[in-house]
């Protein structure tokens, strides 16, 4: 067995700090690859292990290695998740994420980290994925971009610029964050009294209602669709919300209600909004999803 020396510590210090430099980047990588922050904690352990046994001195670039990693492992990662999801019970959603410390979740840009925008990258492909996150998040160059994802300079710019298209054709452009804030401010109380003239004044003519709780009892399995069947859905729930307070935080890069029943977290709602109104009404209440969700002030 090799006896640890003094000389061994200080590498694996000098490898800690490396990695813990570029740490939040990799789970920036991996939450945004995958829409879940467990899957993507797990990644970021799994790349410290290889960190740790990889003979680190033939790395030129330990912040390209990690990343190169990161996102390889998510690509595999993804494709498994997708299959699994296909007996996930009733709609999915991306796992919130708190960004009040981190507004860009370790990127340059806040890019591909709303939930609309996470929704819409699930029709990509994983290597469209990554490619459009490494690019619009992080600017990592095309060439760089092709190293990580082992393809060609060419062939990244068209998976680019695919990814845009898509991104920008199936989504309404939004609007800024205090009129964002505003509407879901008014919705909640149109909500809470189950007044449907005003709650149909709120929503876009296309608006979709989801819940996440994957089974949880009470909780819609099919999407609501339109402006008229989701204001009496809504209105017809008005029971829910006696008992539950809700508090406004940050969740990613956008606000957010956090739902309480008895002091602790229920779900968590959001809204994304065009000039048009609301078009997406979005409720996350699988308890699995929501473990790490602060209880705002």
């Amino acid at each position: 067995m090799h006896a640890v020396t003094g000389s061994d510590r200080d590498d694996l210090d000098q490898a800690a700090a490396v990695f813990m430099s570029v740490r939040p980047r990799l789970f920036g990588i991996g939450y945004r690859m995958l829409g879940s922050a467990t899957d993507a904690e797990d990644l970021v352990q799994e790349v410290w292990l290889r960190w740790q046994t990889h003979d680190r001195s033939e790395i030129t670039n330990p912040g390209a290695f990690l990343a190169t990693a990161m996102t390889r492992l998510a690509i595999n990662e993804l494709q498994s998740a997708r299959k699994r999801r296909e007996t996930y019970v009733g709609p999915w959603l991306p796992e919130p994420v708190d960004t009040s410390a981190d507004p860009y979740l370790g990127a340059e840009r806040g890019e591909a980290l709303e939930f609309a925008a996470l929704l819409l990258m699930e029709k990509l492909t994983p290597n469209e994925r990554a490619a459009y996150i490494l690019r619009e998040a992080f600017d990592y160059s095309y060439a760089e971009i092709a190293d990580i994802v082992q393809s060609t300079e060419p062939a990244v710019r068209q998976s680019v610029s695919r990814a845009r298209k898509h991104m920008t054709r199936d989504r309404h452009a939004p609007i800024a964050a205090a009129a964002q804030r505003e509407l879901l401010t008014t919705f909640l109380d149109a909500a809470r009294t189950g007044d449907m003239a005003a709650l149909e004044q709120l929503l876009a003519a296309d608006v979709t209602s989801l819940a996440d709780g994957d089974g949880r009892r009470q909780v819609a399995r099919r999407a609501v669709v339109g402006a008229p069947w989701v204001a009496k859905f809504l209105a017809a729930m008005s029971w829910f919300w006696e008992g539950i307070e809700t508090r406004f935080t940050t969740m990613n890069g956008q606000t957010c209600a956090v739902l309480l029943s008895g002091g602790t977290v229920y779900g968590v709602l959001a809204v994304t909004a065009s000039q048009d109104g609301i078009d997406q009404v979005l409720w996350m209440v699988n308890p699995a999803k929501n473990a790490q969700v602060p209880v705002p002030a």
